[in-house]
């Protein structure tokens, strides 16, 4: 019933299995990859007919993570997979950028490909074998992908390269970085590291990029043995068209490409796009979009060889400049801790609140749920392109927050010395290239603006590339325009002695080792310039948190305590919390954190918690209250819930009849402690009046 082709290979450590002709068969290309217990279902279908209304590729990639496969069920009221969460969204990111680049321009079919986790063992990471397991359906699909594509995860332990490391080897790793690309170039680079040198990352893309061209071999076996007929894709001949329009509007575009100002430059380039529409309109033998298509492909012409042959950006800056930067602190009153990065015609407003272990994001996943200390959100509203649009969180912002996330990273201090919980938002408010490296300017100077001590300043900057056969140029903080015209986006992030993040997307079928050397070199220049510009307005983390910041002391009570400082059902720790107004978190070893918007507010909590957790001393005088009265004595409530008795013959310098000839319940007295019978507290207050 069942034609089924498998292929198997040893993948660093680790064995990777590929099989198709069992499961999906209706699918265009349907792969099975199992690492360990971690198994991996990749579908790829794309459309028959194309829609002439698409003047894009419409590739989606959309990972995402059963609960079954880690034999859980979904938290939440709905026991269901549902959104998808920032994790499987980052993932899709992660997978579409390598293997978009490698479908011609004249394919616009749409394309789905669904890599699902079916079964997850907690050791073997999902997201390298997913990229594997896209690449394989497409490359078997008979659909025109320039593939395959292979993929690796490079550690840095104890000063050696791992390949493909465990979640445990991670956690004693320098470096996490995932490389994918084809046998002769790489592709995407996503990585997060502790300060490397430009050298130890290249190294670590190379080792990686080594590691994975025996996977792409075992994809071509398979594809040889099982591909499916290839698709045939028709280019249209639009030669006259392009010729038409270089005659008629090339001087107006390189006019409009020597405007250094973007809105001016934009205003005039739609003035030319509106003449070439018309100019098509009554031809039944050509689309707009095929008028489109060509105009957009003179525009890069134009921009490109003004940079490679005359050295000629579209601003007038070389090569290696970065754009004027202004940088303020302190620009919002209320907030934890804001900063304003100006950078040419990219800005970002940039705050960070503090807050306590109560405001950690809480994550559910196939590991379990998890809590996270610090969180980095990124918005781009349409306002700041001059555009309106759609308000919301798509994947874009969640890509650009998390590369703007690893970069700060590893600088934060550690929860045992700043308790802190940390929340950067950073509202893009222009945006002519790179905001996602603005964001993290921002983050580190908003930081060190509300007194978290970092480590370091960290900057970014985006790096562009435009290639023609062996001629190059590798340009510094790249514009809008410059982005989407050229074959190159790499942002590199770091301090002014290493690299904390390194992202990479090639647009082109791959680059060599030497141009990535050449734009980590020119990177790391322009960052200690950005670096010394940000300087200017903060070069260090201020000394204290601002006073709106909640004000946080630790604690530690013995562990035998924890039970008296939350009460029965949470009632204690609630009572501290309402007659103090401070914030109170206990955790399982007895550290007790108190954060109080002022010191009155968190002294107050601090001593209840003292008093709850104070033990008695013998011959010690302490403040009482008469809570209740026996026949023999009276019981009275001193070191917050502590009871001890006074014995009637302790309640007063002679022969007292009655306890209530001396004290009634609610009485305030002076007691000292005089003994301890089987843990109960023996007091007198007849001694204390001595």
């Amino acid at each position: 019933m069942f034609k089924v082709f498998k292929k198997e290979i040893d993948f660093g450590e680790k064995k990777i299995t590929l099989e198709t002709g069992k499961v999906a068969r209706q699918a265009d290309g349907a792969i099975i990859a199992t690492c360990g217990e971690t198994v991996v279902l990749a579908t790829a279908v794309g459309a028959k007919k194309v829609n002439p209304d698409v003047d894009y590729f419409p590739l989606s990639v959309n990972y995402q993570e059963k609960y079954y496969a880690a034999g859980k069920i979904p938290g939440g009221y709905f026991k269901r997979e549902a959104r998808p969460t920032e994790s499987e969204t980052l993932i899709s990111r992660l997978i579409d950028r390598p293997i978009r680049p490698l479908f011609p321009d004249e394919f616009k079919n749409e394309v789905q490909v669904l890599p699902t986790v079916i079964s997850y063992d907690k050791e073997n990471e999902a997201d390298i074998l997913s990229i594997i397991a896209s690449s394989a359906a497409l490359a078997i699909s008979g659909m025109p992908f320039l593939g395959p594509v292979g993929a690796s995860r490079v550690g840095f332990i104890d000063g050696k390269y791992v390949l493909n490391p465990s979640k445990k080897e991670l956690e004693n790793s320098k470096l996490d970085l995932v490389v994918a690309g084809t046998k002769d170039a790489v592709l995407m680079v996503e990585s997060e590291a502790s300060g490397l040198t430009e050298q130890q990352m290249l190294d670590a893309v190379k080792f990686g990029h080594q590691g994975f061209v025996p996977v792409i071999k075992m994809i071509e076996d398979l594809a040889k043995e099982c591909k499916k007929p290839e698709w045939v894709v028709e280019k249209k001949d639009l030669s006259s068209v392009k010729k038409k329009l270089e005659s008629e509007f090339a001087k107006d575009l390189k006019k409009a490409f020597s405007i250094k100002d973007k809105q001016e430059r934009s205003n005039l380039i739609s003035e030319v796009t509106e003449k070439a529409k018309k100019l098509y309109e009554e031809d039944e033998n050509f689309t707009e979009l095929d008028v489109m298509h060509e105009l957009k492909d003179i525009e890069k012409g134009i921009v490109r060889t003004d940079i490679l042959k005359n050295k000629n950006r579209i601003d007038g800056r070389g090569l290696a400049d970065v754009r004027p930067i202004m940088c303020e602190v302190g620009i919002l009153p209320r907030v934890h801790g804001s900063a304003l990065f100006t950078r040419g015609e990219t800005q970002a407003i940039v705050t960070t609140t503090l807050g306590t272990s109560d405001d950690e994001q809480r994550i559910e996943s196939l590991e379990g749920l998890q809590r996270e200390r610090f969180m980095l959100h990124y918005n781009f509203p349409p306002f700041s392109v001059g555009e309106t649009g759609r308000i919301g969180t798509g994947r874009r912002e969640i890509g650009h927050g998390k590369l703007a996330w690893r970069a700060i990273n590893s600088s934060l201090p550690s929860k045992e010395s700043f308790p802190y919980t940390f929340r950067i938002v950073s509202e893009i408010t222009e945006s002519n290239g790179s905001s996602s490296m603005a964001t993290v300017c921002g983050s580190s100077l908003a930081l060190m603006d509300a007194g978290v001590p970092i480590k370091e300043p960290v900057a970014g900057i985006a790096m562009g590339l435009i290639k023609e056969g062996e001629d190059f140029s590798v340009l510094s903080d790249i514009l809008g325009d410059e982005d989407h015209l050229g074959d190159m986006d790499f942002k590199v992030a770091g301090t002014k002695d290493g690299i904390t993040s390194l992202q990479m997307d090639i647009k082109i079928t791959g680059i060599t080792f030497e141009i990535m050397e050449q734009a980590l070199k020119q990177a790391k220049d322009g960052r200690v310039h950005i670096l010394g510009e940000m300087n200017k307005a903060l070069a260090k983390s201020r000394s204290g948190v601002g006073k709106h910041t909640p004000k946080m002391e630790k604690i530690t009570v013995d562990k035998k305590d924890i039970a008296t400082v939350i009460g029965k059902g949470g009632a204690t720790i609630r009572e501290i919390v309402e007659k103090s107004g401070a914030k109170v978190d206990v955790n399982d070893e007895g550290v007790v954190t108190v954060a109080a918007p002022d010191e009155d507010s968190r002294n107050k909590a601090m001593q209840m918690i003292k008093d709850l957790t104070a033990k008695a001393e013998l011959n010690k005088i302490y403040n009482g209250k008469v809570m209740k009265i026996m026949e023999f004595g009276a019981f009275v409530n001193f070191l917050g819930k502590q009871d001890g008795l006074v014995h009637i013959s302790e309640l007063a310098d002679k022969r007292v009849a009655k306890v209530t000839d001396v004290v009634k319940e609610g009485d305030e007295v002076k007691v000292k402690v005089i003994g301890f019978d089987r843990g109960k507290v023996k007091l007198s207050i007849k001694q204390a009046a001595v």
